[in-house]
C-alpha cells in the first residue's frame, strides 16, 4: 500500500480533566518526539481560535518548536485556516519552520466554517472561499521564489519576493475541503488534497482533477481517521471515551454554527461517554472511528483504504483528556502491529 502514517496533535485541554498548559504542552511535544522515534511519516498540527479547550490556534509556532525538537519526522498543518491569516505572513512562516526543519515542512491550508473565528478579525464569513483562492495564489507565487505581483479584492502586492526562501523548491501545499465548490478548487488549482470524513470526497477530488485536465498520478491525498489502539477493545473506548464525546460535541456545534455544512451535522452524532463505552463503536464524520485490538484497528484500515486509497493517514489518536502513557502506548501499538501492513 505505500501510506505514510502520521498522528495528529490537537493541543487541547477539556474542562473535565483541566491540566496546566505548559505541562500539556510539554507532553504532546513529547509524544511528537516519541511518534517519530516509532517510525511514524508525520507529524499533522490542527487550527481553531477561541476554543474554551484551547484547541490549538498558534500552528506555526508549534511547527517551529517541533522542528526544533525532532530530526526526521515530516510536520505537517491540518490546517492553517488561511482567510484568517495575510497569507505574506503564512508564506513567511512556512519557509521559516522549512529552514528550521531543513527541509521538513507540508503546509495544509482550509478556508474554515465557525463564523465566531472570523468575527472579532472584521472577517466576513461568506467571504472565506473568495479570501480562500487569493490566498492559494499568493503562497504559491511567494513559497515558489517568485517576485510576485498580484492585485485581487483582498490582496494588494507588487514585486513581492520573501526572504529567506524555504529550503525545497517546491514546498507541499495541501488543500482541506469537505464542500463539493471547495473540492473543486483544490484540484483546479493544483494542490495535494486533506480529507476529512466520508470517502467519496476523494473520489470527487479526482474527478475533478481529470476534468481540470490534471493527472491524478501527481497528487496526494492525506485522509484524516479516528484511530486509538488498546490491548482490548473495552480498554480502548474507556480511554477515550470522555475525550470522544468532547471532540464529537465540538465539531457539532461548529457545524451547527456554521449553516452551510448540513451534511456534516448529519454525520456528526454525539453519543454520551457512557454509551460509547456500552456499545463499544462510533462514527466521526460519517466514517467509523477505529478504536480497539491492533488487529481490529488494522482491518478497519485496510477496508477503507480498499474502499478509499490515500497515500497518507492523519491519525487522531492523541484524544483530548486522555492520559499521556495510554496515548503513547497506542501510537506503540499502532506502530508495532498495523504499520508494517500498510508499507
Amino acid at each position: 500500500m505505500g501510506v505514510d502514517c502520521g498522528v495528529l496533535f490537537g493541543f487541547r485541554n477539556p474542562p473535565f480533566k483541566k491540566r496546566p498548559w505548559a505541562d500539556l504542552y510539554r507532553d504532546e511535544l513529547d509524544l511528537v518526539v516519541e511518534s517519530e522515534k516509532l517510525g511514524y511519516g508525520h507529524t499533522w498540527l490542527t487550527e481553531h481560535h477561541f476554543a474554551a479547550d484551547g484547541y490549538s490556534p498558534s500552528l506555526m509556532a508549534i511547527a517551529a518548536a517541533v522542528a526544533a525538537r525532532t530530526g526526521k519526522i515530516r510536520i505537517g498543518t491540518f490546517v492553517v485556516l488561511l482567510p484568517l491569516h495575510d497569507p505574506i505572513t503564512v508564506a513567511e512562516d512556512a519557509a521559516t519552520v522549512d529552514i528550521i526543519s531543513n527541509g521538513r515542512f507540508d503546509l495544509g491550508v482550509g478556508q474554515g466554517y465557525v463564523p465566531y473565528e472570523f468575527d472579532p478579525r472584521g472577517i466576513r464569513h461568506h467571504q472565506r472561499a473568495r479570501r480562500m483562492e487569493e490566498g492559494l495564489h499568493v503562497l504559491r507565487g511567494l513559497l515558489g521564489g517568485e517576485k510576485l505581483s498580484f492585485h485581487g479584492e483582498h490582496n494588494h502586492l507588487e514585486a513581492i519576493r520573501i526572504q529567506p526562501p524555504p529550503v525545497q523548491r517546491e514546498l507541499p501545499i495541501w488543500v482541506g475541503a469537505r464542500a463539493d465548490k471547495a473540492i473543486d478548487r483544490a484540484a483546479r488549482l493544483g494542490f495535494h488534497f486533506a480529507s476529512v470524513g466520508v470517502g467519496h470526497h476523494r473520489g470527487k477530488y479526482l474527478a475533478a482533477l481529470k476534468r481540470h485536465g490534471r493527472d491524478p498520478a501527481d497528487f496526494k491525498i492525506v485522509q484524516l481517521v479516528t484511530c486509538y489502539c488498546a490491548e482490548t477493545r473495552a480498554k480502548a473506548w474507556d480511554d477515550i471515551a470522555d475525550g470522544f464525546h468532547h471532540v464529537l460535541k465540538y465539531y457539532h456545534d461548529w457545524a451547527v454554527a456554521s449553516g452551510d455544512i448540513t451534511g456534516d451535522i448529519e454525520g456528526l452524532a454525539v453519543p454520551t461517554p457512557e454509551r460509547f463505552r456500552k456499545q463499544q463503536s462510533g462514527e466521526f464524520f460519517g466514517e467509523p472511528a477505529l478504536v480497539g485490538t491492533p488487529d481490529e484497528v488494522r482491518a478497519g484500515l485496510q477496508d477503507y483504504l480498499e474502499r478509499s486509497p490515500s497515500s497518507h493517514l492523519a491519525l487522531y489518536m492523541s484524544i483530548p483528556g486522555n492520559d499521556r502513557e495510554n496515548t503513547r502506548r497506542s501510537m506503540e501499538l499502532f506502530a508495532r502491529h498495523v504499520m508494517p501492513e500498510l508499507r
